[in-house]
Order: structure tokens, then C-alpha cells, then sequence
């Protein structure tokens, strides 16, 4: 077996940890919530009203500030629902297991032993080879 074939075979375990279905599960309950998709949505909006806003030369600044207080009280609507808060979760777990997936992929690359080195659980400070902070 090559090294595609065996990267093949990882992606397939991948796809069988419980990280990862869970946050395909989350992804679909919440593409099933239809409040958090109309949330969603409003925000959307209200950032493409604000954007237009922004841009006009002669800016109406109570307009922007109404505005920028939607996009923010939305948000948190967003952010508190129940739904979006396990997703959010999920998701972070599936980026972390990732993460260290490509650490060790990218410490073998380097020469490090396969079977011992270990992936960095804090910040590199080098944000090519990160799943993000949070």
C-alpha cells in the first residue's frame, strides 16, 4: 500500500471517530433549526446593510449605529442557541483531532519518529499549521 492509499485509510478512520460524527450530527440539527437559520440570516443582512451604509458618501452614523447593534444583538442570539453552542463545541473538537493529525503528519515529514513524537497543544505562534484559536 502507498502513502495515498494509506492517507486514504486515515481519512476513513477519520470518518469513523466520534468527533466527527458528532459535528456532522450538530451540523445537521442546525441546518434543521429554522429560528437559527432565520438568525442567521438577519445577520447576514444586516452586515450587507452595513457594509452599504458604510460606503455611502454621505454616511448616516444613527443608521450605522442601529445597524452595528443589530449585527451585534443578533449575534449573540446566534451564538446562545442551544443547537449552535453544541456545533460550536463539536466543531472544535473535529479542528483539534485535525490539528494533531496534521502536526504528526508534518513531525514525521521533518524526521521525527512516528511513534513518539508528540503534537504541540498550545500556540506555535506559527498560524500556517493552525486550526485556530478559541
Amino acid at each position: 500500500m502507498d502513502v495515498i492509499e494509506l492517507t486514504r485509510e486515515l481519512g476513513k478512520a477519520l470518518q469513523q471517530d466520534d468527533r466527527y460524527i458528532a459535528y456532522n450530527l450538530a451540523k445537521q440539527v442546525n441546518d434543521e433549526d429554522k429560528e437559527l437559520n432565520a438568525d442567521i440570516e438577519k445577520f447576514t443582512q444586516f452586515r450587507l446593510d452595513l457594509t452599504n451604509a458604510m460606503s455611502c458618501e454621505d454616511k448616516d452614523t444613527d443608521l450605522i449605529q442601529k445597524l452595528d447593534e443589530d449585527i451585534k444583538s443578533t449575534y449573540n442570539k446566534i451564538m446562545s442557541n442551544k443547537n449552535m453552542i453544541v456545533f460550536t463545541a463539536a466543531q472544535k473538537a473535529l479542528e483539534s483531532l485535525v490539528s494533531n493529525m496534521t502536526q504528526i503528519i508534518s513531525l514525521c515529514a521533518n524526521g521525527e519518529d512516528p511513534d513518539t513524537c508528540q503534537p504541540s497543544t498550545g500556540c506555535s505562534g506559527s498560524c500556517a499549521s493552525c486550526g485556530g484559536c478559541g
